[in-house]
């Protein structure tokens, strides 16, 4: 485990989705080749995608559907903005929920980029966010939000922990996809601004699994201390 991860397990009561919701609310989401469920609906209509992950949210009693970090998917096999090299392994974390829902800052930090990423399989409008921890700079990734998200926002702007940064975008503008958030941590941007490859090869998989650390160490969602 590298030293900026050993620093992520020290920081405490985390969140990048409404902040009243508790991680007992939480639920998580198969989206992996192995759920058999997925091949009997239309990953395709961000519509019946969203019937879905409502469905599995009402049958857990939860409102947040997560999941995903190097988990491969069949997601997005129709999406020719993945076709290059089979793309289908996915490095953040997604949070399924409606759109308007806040996205908060996950940690002190300023805007380092935004854009509206076009195109079906694409983020839509995103943000990227720069942090430093003692002296090891890193950056997070939100995407899937809404227009209104990178409507007012300037590059510099100091945004704090917990803060809100953005909302949730639908279906309209945010790739196609049912509403969600991607959230990844990047540890070398690289010449990347406002956009960074949120799902990768098998080829490229432990370059990337070295470059963007699993979230949930920083989240602990599943970790011995949730928050409540």
């Amino acid at each position: 485990m590298s030293h900026l991860e050993n620093l992520f397990l020290q920081v405490e009561n985390v969140k990048v989705i409404d902040g009243t919701i508790p991680y007992s609310h939480y639920i998580s989401l198969d989206l992996s080749v192995a759920n058999a469920e997925l091949s009997k609906i239309d990953l395709g209509n961000a519509i019946v995608f969203e019937y879905y992950i409502e469905n599995h949210l009402q049958k857990k009693s939860g409102k947040v559907a997560f999941g995903g970090y190097n988990e491969k998917r069949n997601l997005y096999n129709q999406n020719s903005h993945f076709n290059e090299e089979e793309r289908n392994i996915h490095l953040g974390i997604d949070f399924w929920i409606k759109a308007g829902t806040p996205v908060l800052a996950a940690l002190d930090g300023i805007v380092y980029g935004f854009d509206f990423n076009t195109g079906i399989g694409n983020y839509g409008p995103t943000i990227i966010l720069k942090h430093q921890l003692e002296h090891q700079v890193f950056y997070t990734l939100y995407g899937h939000l809404s227009m209104e998200s990178i409507e007012n926002i300037e590059i510099g702007t100091l945004f704090r922990k917990g803060q809100t940064l953005a909302t949730l975008g639908d279906a309209s503008v945010n790739g196609g996809y049912a509403p969600h958030l991607h959230f990844q941590i990047i540890k070398n941007i690289e010449a990347n601004f406002s956009d960074y490859p949120g799902v990768c090869s098998q080829k490229t998989l432990s370059y990337y699994l070295g470059n963007c650390p699993d979230p949930n160490l920083l989240l602990k969602i599943e970790g011995k201390h949730p928050m409540k």
